[in-house]
Formats: structure tokens, C-alpha cells, sequence
């Protein structure tokens, strides 16, 4: 199933997006792996999972609400993507990535929680309290770039960028999400879907003249 899903993904993704992967050597092909992430499009999860495809399968904590998707609970299922409840401490969804984790699966995670839509958001904690569960587990951060302007087809052709690579900052303390997330947003900054930078930017100052 995690095949054939990431396999749909080709067209859209490696074809019309031009998809570059840097980095993969620093993804350990077995064993416990965290993955933590940036999250500016739908597009991130699939992305980073095709990317990765090559060295190994990603099992995600995703939005419980795309198990009431018609249709999707059973491929996310069969992906083996474990459902969170974002925001109340689902120590369920937690305790299930820790099980993973121990029994070498690669988890990945968007230390932000949802989309950025374009906003400066804080890192999550759930990350790090799998990090201290599972001191054996290798941290590995990926930036992604581009999938904000994957909508915009056919109009603009994006060139989506994808590099895996190892943390900085490694002590799994209250500071460790923080850290990443940063080192990750000088790789990969904020982007709003299907708005490239110019046109954030012109959005910004229109909205500045018209509360002047």
C-alpha cells in the first residue's frame, strides 16, 4: 500500500515538480529514526515520503481527521500512519510511535503540528517526549521547498527541493524542538500554498497601505 501510494505521487511530484533529494545518506536505512519536518503544503507528507522511498518507509503522525476522509482510513492504514489528536496530548498516538520506534521504524513528524499558512508557529513538544522515550532512536531533520507552488499548476511550473540532514543541536532536552525547527527554517523558510515569495510579499505590503 505505502508503495503504490507514494507510486501515485510520481507524476505530480518527481515529473511536474521536478523533485531534487539531497542528503539521503543521512537517513539511516534501519533501526529507530525520528524525522522532523517542516510543514508549508498538503504536498509535505507524500514529498518527503517519495524522497525518502529509496532508503526506507516513513510512518507519519497525521491529523485523526483524515480518517474520516471517505475512503482514505484504509490506505493511511495500510501506509501504516498512526492518527493523532493534535493539540489534547494524545499520549494514545504517542505511546503507538514509541511501540514503532522500538520496533526500528523511521516516525515522522512536522514539529509545527498543521500548516503554517504562512505564520511563524511554535514547535511542538511531541517530538521531543519521543525523543527522551527513545534515547536510541537517530534524529534526522528534512527541509522541504516548492510543494507551496505544486497548486498553482499549470500556470507556474515549481521546482521542489527535499534535503535530509543531521541536527546541530542533539541534547534531548526542552530545547531540542525549538532548535531543529529553526536550523530546518533557515533550509527551508515560511511559504503560504500556491504563493511564491514575491507575491507574499506584494500581499503583505497591500494589506500594510491599507491599514495605514
Amino acid at each position: 500500500m505505502y508503495r503504490q501510494a507514494m507510486n501515485v505521487c510520481i507524476p505530480p511530484v518527481r515529473w511536474w515538480g521536478r523533485l531534487e533529494v539531497s542528503g539521503l545518506e543521512h537517513l539511516p536505512p534501519t533501526g529507530p529514526v525520528l524525522l522532523a519536518g517542516n510543514h508549508d503544503s498538503y504536498w509535505d507528507p507524500v514529498t518527503i515520503g517519495l524522497a525518502a522511498k529509496p532508503v526506507r518507509q516513513i510512518h507519519a503522525l497525521a491529523k485523526k481527521e483524515l480518517w474520516s476522509v471517505p475512503g482514505l482510513g484504509p490506505v493511511l492504514n495500510g501506509m501504516g500512519q498512526i492518527p493523532i489528536d493534535r493539540g489534547k496530548g494524545d499520549a494514545g498516538a504517542l505511546d503507538k510511535a514509541v511501540e514503532r520506534l522500538r520496533q526500528g521504524a523511521c516516525i515522522g513528524i512536522f514539529l509545527e503540528g498543521t500548516r503554517s499558512l504562512g505564520r511563524t508557529l511554535r514547535a511542538r513538544s511531541g517530538f521531543a517526549r519521543l525523543a527522551e522515550r527513545v534515547p536510541e532512536a537517530e534524529l534526522v531533520s528534512v527541509a522541504v521547498t516548492g510543494t507551496t507552488d505544486l497548486p498553482r499548476f499549470p500556470k507556474s511550473r515549481p521546482r521542489v527541493r527535499v534535503r535530509f540532514f543531521r541536527p546541530a543541536y542533539t541534547e534531548r532536552d526542552g530545547e531540542l524542538t525549538a532548535r531543529m525547527l529553526e536550523e530546518i527554517r533557515a533550509e527551508a523558510p515560511i511559504s503560504a500554498t500556491g504563493r511564491t515569495p514575491e507575491r507574499q510579499r506584494a500581499l503583505r505590503e497591500k494589506k500594510e497601505r491599507a491599514n495605514a
